[in-house]
């Protein structure tokens, strides 16, 4: 290989799913293992692995995804090694282990399809975001990847009384057994005359994480409306 470009190929296998870099996520495919992924997230792949877009089962689940927030998902089944990116987008890869995790849908690169997942209701957040907002809850043994719009931060909200916020725009996932409410406040803009009306932010309690990204893109995700 020429020398230059050593350093940039695939280090051996090591896990089911793991990072290439920041910005993406190889996944080792086995037949009868297979793979929800975002649809065309796949940047490379070697051995043969197919795809199915839209499969029967992620439009069972999705039917129920009101909101037209729900991420096209492509089901990828075969043995090789599969890439996947989104942009340029950070990858985060996160082994459950029995865990579960809710993830905001445009910041859903691919998971085990063999996981438990469901599209639900955020509860709590009704008379904040209009009908509420829509997140895909993930659990059991197996491994999920997830974008961030730069390198994000996970933060522990440590099971005391203090509530961790979040602005909506910049929330990739949480722990489902955080309590959420929502929480209303004025812009700071408003206080020095470069706009007038009232934020929103996420209130997050109990024991388990927040991962948060350094981006507050509204074109990227559902906006709450007053």
């Amino acid at each position: 290989m020429n020398q230059p470009l050593a350093g940039f190929a695939p280090a051996p296998v090591t896990a089911r799913m793991e990072n290439h870099g920041n910005h993406m996520a190889k996944i080792a495919m086995q037949t009868g293992n297979d793979l929800f992924a975002r649809v065309g997230s796949m940047v490379a792949y070697e051995g043969f692995v197919q795809y199915e877009p839209n499969p029967p089962a992620v439009r069972q689940i999705a039917k129920d995804w009101m909101t037209g927030e729900g991420a096209p998902l492509m089901k990828c089944t075969g043995d090789g090694l599969l890439y996947l990116a989104d942009y340029g987008a950070n990858v985060v890869v996160i082994n459950l282990n029995g865990d579960g995790i809710s993830v905001n849908a445009t910041n859903l690169l691919a998971f085990d399809a063999h996981l438990t997942w469901g599209v639900e209701r955020v509860k709590g957040l009704a008379k904040f975001a209009g009908q509420g907002l829509w997140n895909t809850k993930i659990s059991g043994q197996g491994w999920v990847a997830l974008t961030s719009r730069g390198k994000p931060i996970v933060v522990d909200c440590g099971g005391g009384e203090d509530e961790t916020y979040v602005d909506p725009d910049a929330l990739v996932a949480w722990s489902p057994n955080l309590k959420v409410k929502g929480k209303r406040s004025f812009k700071a803009q408003s206080l020095i005359g470069r706009g007038s009306g009232e934020a929103y932010q996420m209130a997050f309690s109990g024991q388990g994480i927040v991962v948060v990204q350094p981006s507050e893109d509204s074109t990227d995700r559902l906006r709450f409306r007053g």
